[in-house]
């Protein structure tokens, strides 16, 4: 069922869900986010805090937490899409996300089925 939501209400509710998808996978949530909404599609930019064990791994390890971060990634974007379907009521086609280690800066992109405005 599809729910009527402004532009602000949608990008605080998707915010929510970002942000606690984030607590649940890496138990902190994102530093900053800026999000926008444009026809079917939701960009999200946000800061995040590098998971301490992670940082540490990346100079000698770069290759193995570069896998991890791909897998973390692919659990975001699924949790991310299955939360916004079931909690909003939206179809989403695609869920596309990545991220920075260096810089802590991550971008998604959400493309819904339906425009949103």
């Amino acid at each position: 069922m599809k729910h009527s939501y402004s532009p602000g209400e949608l990008k605080q509710e998707i915010i929510k869900i970002y942000n606690s998808i984030n607590q649940e996978i890496f138990g902190t949530g994102i530093k900053s986010q800026k999000i926008d909404i444009s026809g079917d599609k939701v960009f999200i930019f946000a800061t995040h805090k590098r998971i301490p064990a992670l940082k540490i791994l990346d100079g000698s390890n770069r290759s193995l937490t570069a896998s991890v971060d791909i897998l973390l990634m692919e659990a975001n974007k699924r949790m991310l899409k299955q939360q916004i379907e079931s909690k909003l009521g939206l179809e989403v086609k695609l869920v596309l996300k990545d991220y920075d280690p260096e810089t802590e800066l991550s971008g998604t992109v959400i493309l819904f089925k339906e425009p949103l405005e």
